[in-house]
């Protein structure tokens, strides 16, 4: 029996069929188990980054400019330690957002008990990517974080009717290329 397509918040199992889908709503998952919840799939860290530069938003985007930064690297033991600041971060997983879903990204819980905040932008319907979000490190201890680690939760929410556009802005099929 189909699940009620009506608007809200997609629940594991309407998650697990969107995943079968073609194109599957994520590809790239490291354990699907684990990482799809109730109301949720966890998406994990790729890689980590200083910035090194400002960033540009102007009225019209013609003079937008994305700050530099640069890549962090992983110890041995695949862990990186962060010293209190902010870092753009990139997730492993790519998003497939059809036009009928957009999406929250949370963070994890242990994030937030730890003194780290994860800050994100709305997931447009339509965006394909693999997406990319701030972490803010406020623990004046700082914070270890292990490469892969599940770090936040895309929550999945239902429009009311597709949308007949969907996300066509710049960072449409972002890092879609895996390294």
């Amino acid at each position: 029996m189909p699940h009620n397509l009506s608007a809200g918040v997609l629940s594991r199992e309407q998650l697990l069929e969107l995943l079968d889908g073609e194109p599957p709503l994520v590809t790239g998952l490291r354990d699907r188990e684990a990482q799809v919840q109730p109301n949720g799939i966890d998406l994990t860290l790729d890689s980590v980054a200083n910035f090194t530069g400002p960033g540009t938003l102007t009225v019209d985007n013609a003079g937008r400019r994305l700050a530099d930064s640069t890549d962090l690297t992983f110890g041995p033991d695949g862990q990186l330690y962060l010293s209190p600041g902010a870092y753009l971060v990139r997730f492993t997983e790519t998003v497939n957002l059809p036009a009928d879903l957009m999406a929250y990204l949370r963070p994890r819980s242990t994030l937030l008990r730890s003194g780290v905040a994860l800050h994100t932008a709305v997931w447009d319907a339509g965006y394909a990517g693999r997406g990319q979000s701030l972490l803010v490190v406020y623990n004046p201890h700082g914070f270890r974080v292990q490469h892969g680690a599940r770090i936040g939760q895309l929550v999945f929410h239902r429009l009311a009717a597709a949308t007949a556009e969907g996300y066509d802005g710049i960072y449409q099929g972002e890092a879609t290329d895996r390294r």
